[in-house]
């Protein structure tokens, strides 16, 4: 994608949009594992759409804003606002007060954004625009919506979501119900519920596992990333990268840092280890089995025991892995989205802790994965030299010092 793009949107004043209907105003409690410090932050999802002649005449702005409406009526605690109880505990007080919507104009084109949607996306800030005091997890609207128009007729949909009220696939039952109601449905075909006491502590708590994530850990390595010279870029893997075991031999010596999982590519990055690809997989594979039911109630527990700890930065690097998470698929009358997910690389508030795996189609129509990463400058040229060298099978060559690289970023 060509970051350099620059265009210009117009946005109307923002509105607030209520359910159509009456709803129940209560107070409804998150669970102690939604409200811990990890999840207070926002989530921003941008979806790309085509221009469908069979939708003309039809505005999306319009479109969406009403099935948002009709919407909220089943969803109705998204309308609400989260408050803050004594000792951190959080609910949600489901006063109808509605989402934040924004309606707004792009002078561009969709095929102005090139071959590649990919997150950095150029004039992001204007595509979701950050409305003055909304962006507090606490006593602010839950969800921001703005659709804009462009000039091919297709249209962009950019969502800011508290991520303690839902996860991926919250969200995606959420989008898809405005979906089904923009093409004409009555109700979702999904009904939500609500039973977020699945998820707290028991009566009395007990913490039966060992949560090393929650560990405060000291930095004694300088491990934790630098956040004043940061880089966003993105990179895909296509079909062709995994068959050919382009991501089997073992990790080339040369770094230390951030704990991170495959593909491999990533890992070198981040990580020096001498053990090969399997021995680490074998890793994610062992902690996966563990994550049981009782692990949740553990987890859980620890929350109330412990005062609601931070996950701990040092030595860690989280992925949030939203390739079946359909978000392409949402359909509110134009057809699924070019792009669906995540409108930045970076999960939570630092950018460099956190990535996704993104599902995506290349300009060739292979389906394969993006991976957007943050990293300070001088990391992201030797990581590029580096991916570079492995996908093409030269890792047993050392890397010169000032070697550039061939790998194209952004023409995937």
């Amino acid at each position: 994608m060509a970051e350099s793009l620059l265009f210009k949107v117009k946005r109307h004043d923002h509105e607030f949009v209520k359910p159509s209907k009456p709803t129940p105003h209560t107070i409804k409690l998150l669970s102690d594992v939604d409200d811990q410090p990890t999840l207070r932050f926002q989530i921003p999802v941008i979806q790309f759409y085509k221009y469908d002649p069979n939708m003309e005449g039809k505005d999306p702005v319009d479109v969406i804003r009403k099935a948002l409406s009709k919407t909220l009526v089943f969803y109705y605690p998204f309308a609400g606002r989260l408050r803050e109880c004594p000792r951190g505990k959080l609910m949600v007080d489901c006063n109808d007060e509605g989402v934040l919507f924004i309606e707004a104009d792009a002078d561009v084109s969709l095929k102005e954004f090139g071959d590649a949607l990919v997150p950095p996306f150029p004039c992001l800030d204007e595509l979701l625009f950050d409305v003055p005091g909304s962006s507090e997890v606490i006593n602010t609207p839950i969800l921001l919506i703005q659709v804009t128009r462009l000039t091919c007729g297709g249209f962009i949909f950019a969502l800011r979501l508290n991520h303690t009220m839902s996860d991926a696939a919250g969200l995606v039952q959420f989008m898809s119900a405005i979906g089904e109601i923009s093409r004409g449905m009555n109700k979702p075909s999904i009904s939500p519920v609500w039973q977020r006491d699945l998820l707290s502590a028991r009566d009395p708590p007990r913490v039966t596992f060992t949560h090393r994530e929650y560990e405060q850990v000291l930095d004694t390595k300088g491990t934790i990333v630098p956040l004043d010279d940061m880089v966003h870029r993105s990179f895909f893997f296509g079909p062709t990268d995994n068959a050919r075991g382009k991501f089997n031999p073992p990790l080339p010596k040369g770094y230390y840092g951030n704990t991170f999982v495959f593909p491999v590519a990533v890992t070198t990055a981040l990580k020096l280890i001498e053990n090969p690809l399997g021995y680490a997989l074998e890793l994610v594979k062992k902690a996966k089995a563990e994550v049981t039911q009782e692990y949740i109630h553990s987890m859980a527990d620890l929350m109330v025991i412990k005062d609601r700890p931070h996950i701990t930065v040092v030595r860690m690097y989280l992925v949030s892995d939203v390739t079946h998470a359909e978000l392409r698929d949402v359909d509110f009358g134009w057809g699924k989205a070019v792009y669906g997910g995540p409108a930045h690389g970076g999960v939570g508030v630092v950018r460099g802790f956190a990535s996704f795996y993104i599902p995506f189609r290349n300009a060739k129509g292979e389906e394969g994965i993006i991976i957007p990463l943050c990293l300070p400058t001088q990391a992201m040229e030797r990581f590029v030299i580096e991916l570079d060298s492995l996908l093409k099978n030269n890792i047993s060559q050392p890397i010169k010092s000032g070697q550039k690289s061939s790998l194209i970023i952004s023409s995937l």
